[in-house]
């Protein structure tokens, strides 16, 4: 009966971080109440409250959006064992699909939070290593290959791709940039510094 209740529980906590999310999606976090929560949700304000205030929920949902993405562009990259085919792929993945990518939006609207919360601040630290560790590893590999002659030490021309990508999205969220122009971006700094041509290798 304890083990059906704490899964019962925590099926509660996963549905109500969707409506978190759903809610974040719709009024920003600026505008987020306590309220919009309970009512994506299809509860109380106080049953909401039983699993933590306004902060801690919308902590929740960032970790969790930070691993979701995170996983996916592992998995992704981890398909292939050609570094060629990973750096696609981890390409592929990292962009944004357009304005309405809902994974990519919750990521960018906790953003503004790092300038004034230490907590806020460390996950997005951790986020952004998260990638750089992905790219890094992949370059370390097409040299070993013999694929890339990379111009640079991995991890710093891997910190460029992700400072790049973070960039770009917020063209892609705000309907400046298309996701094809800013896969067209990425590849063509890949070439410079690889000395490979994505576009070649398919």
């Amino acid at each position: 009966m304890a083990a059906r209740k704490g899964s019962s529980k925590e099926a509660r906590r996963a549905e109500l971080g969707k409506a978190v999310e759903r809610a974040l999606l719709v009024r920003g976090l600026e505008g987020l109440r306590l309220r919009d929560i309970a009512d994506e949700a299809g509860v109380t304000p106080a049953a909401v409250l039983y699993y933590g205030d306004l902060d801690a929920l919308v902590h929740a949902a960032y970790q969790q959006a930070i691993e979701r993405y995170s996983q996916e562009r592992e998995q992704a990259a981890n398909h292939f064992t050609d570094a060629r085919d990973q750096l696609r792929a981890c390409i592929d993945k990292g962009v944004a699909s357009g304005p309405d990518d809902a994974l990519t939006r919750l990521l960018f609207e906790y953003w503004p939070r790092c300038l004034r919360d230490a907590r806020a601040a460390a996950l997005d630290s951790a986020l952004t290593e998260r990638q750089i560790a992905v790219y890094s590893a992949i370059l370390v590999l097409g040299q070993a290959q013999g694929h890339f002659a990379l111009k640079d030490p991995p991890r710093l021309l891997a910190a460029s791709f992700v400072a790049m990508e973070d960039g770009y999205q917020m063209e892609v969220l705000a309907s400046r940039r298309t996701r094809t122009e800013v896969v067209t971006a990425l590849w063509a700094y890949a070439r410079a510094v690889t000395g490979h041509d994505l576009a070649g290798h398919v």
